[in-house]
């Protein structure tokens, strides 16, 4: 036989498992689930809990479309096997929650299941929320079932075969998902501050959901949850929060840290792309306490080792290159990022010595350079300044030398960028 015929028969055999693995563990009518208890009533300080993990978890982001009701669902999230549809979050009880408890709830976040047993699809982070404590679910759950109803139907997905069935979902999890364990009381050994920080982090704020490697089939790879990834179907590169080349914060204070969550901006960084939506809608509003832990936690992380050692950078492509690049930067870059690439502290971030700059993956700097760049508005930072596009402005190859130019220049040594760098980004619309 074959080895595609044999792959194919596993593939199909392992759907038919899956399938019939999903049929058996799915409740075939309400009468065979078993009853359920009304849920407590909700207390308004439960419900203030609930509504400001909601913001840490970033859930009407996802759960919002554009120009619609807030958690009335219908947003596309686009991945490598099609586009998932959130679902309506509101209390709607046809369209929404409004028939599930506080148990359902809880079994979606934590086991990734809906009420009638069904397995959801991964876009909704459950490989993340299973950390969650059921003291949190049930306060999130008081908080969404405060919110005013919608009645806007779920819309379909669009994924396509195998990949839309119940059975291929089965078989993923086997692979690649188990629900967390009951939480168990950090060690003594272990700060409250610390585990807190871990918490958060691998929980409702779900960091790994972007800054994770994947593998084919779209799993976070355990050993890189944090090691930095292109984000799936976008061109915008969630970097390693473990590389002292990329994006750890071993070597800043926790103060610096917690600053650049809620406020966008510290002195060593601007956050752009979508981690300034995620500073925007959700981490501007940790309480204090927790941007701390959060900050004491990835500090924690290290920079991770080089598993080879670097190569020096290659050089510029050619004097000329060089030449047009500091042309360039003096007429269009150097009123804000200053003659020297030092910046100017509070508005403009320094290119001298940023790693941002330098990092090896290039696509946030073309993308930046291309469209522009802009920081969030925050309580803590309200008017940030923001940097014009560049895509009518410079041809790709005024772009590639002047990114060039900046990449090599006061004490920067990273590789050139080429025409080709710029151009399979230039026409791409990021999201």
């Amino acid at each position: 036989m074959k080895t595609p015929v044999k792959v194919a028969w596993t593939l199909a055999l392992a759907l038919a498992l899956g399938a019939l693995a999903v049929w058996w563990s799915v409740p075939r009518n309400s009468a065979q689930s078993a009853p359920r208890s009304p849920d407590a009533p909700a207390t308004a300080t439960q419900i203030a809990r609930g509504a400001y993990l909601a913001r840490l978890g970033n859930c009407a982001l996802c759960h919002t479309a554009t120009g619609g009701q807030p958690y009335a669902g219908g947003k596309g999230i686009s991945t490598p096997f099609g586009t998932v549809y959130s679902s309506n979050l509101t209390p709607d009880p046809n369209a929404g929650l409004g028939r599930w408890s506080a148990d359902d709830f809880w079994q979606a976040l934590h086991h990734g299941q809906s009420k009638d047993g069904r397995l959801l699809y991964p876009a909704f982070p459950y490989t993340s929320y299973t950390h969650v404590t059921r003291e949190d679910a049930d306060a999130l759950w008081a908080y969404l079932q405060s919110l005013p109803t919608a009645a806007n139907a779920n819309t379909p997905h669009t994924l396509g075969w195998p990949y839309r069935t119940q059975a291929a979902l089965w078989v993923w999890r086997t692979l690649y998902f188990t629900p967390a364990d009951t939480v168990v009381p950090a060690a003594a050994s272990v700060a409250p501050e610390m585990a807190r920080g871990a918490y958060l982090v691998q929980g409702l704020a779900h960091c790994s959901e972007c800054h994770g490697a994947r593998n084919a089939w779209g799993s976070v790879e355990p050993r890189k949850s944090l090691a930095g990834a292109t984000l799936p179907g976008e061109l915008w590169y969630a970097p390693s929060l473990t590389s002292a080349e990329e994006a750890s914060v071993s070597g800043w204070s926790r103060e610096d840290t917690a600053a650049l969550l809620t406020a966008g901006i510290n002195r060593h960084a601007v956050v752009n792309g979508p981690m300034a939506e995620v500073v925007r809608h959700s981490t501007q509003y940790l309480l204090p306490d927790d941007a701390v832990a959060m900050a004491t936690y990835l500090a924690s992380l290290g920079p991770m080792p080089a598993s080879t050692p670097t190569a020096p950078a290659a050089a510029p492509s050619s004097s000329l290159m060089s030449t047009v690049g500091a042309r360039i930067y003096d007429k269009q870059c150097s009123q804000c990022h200053g003659k020297q690439g030092e910046g100017k502290a509070g508005a403009y971030p320094a290119l001298a010595s940023n790693r941002a700059v330098q990092m090896a993956n290039t696509n946030n700097l073309v993308l930046t350079v291309l469209h522009g760049g802009f920081a969030p508005a925050t309580a803590q930072n309200p008017q940030p300044h923001g940097m014009p596009p560049f895509m009518l402005t410079l041809s790709d190859t005024d772009i590639a030398s002047v990114l060039t130019f900046v990449r090599s220049s006061w004490g920067n040594a990273a590789a050139p960028v080429s025409e080709f760098d710029i151009n399979k980004i230039r026409n791409v619309q990021p999201r």
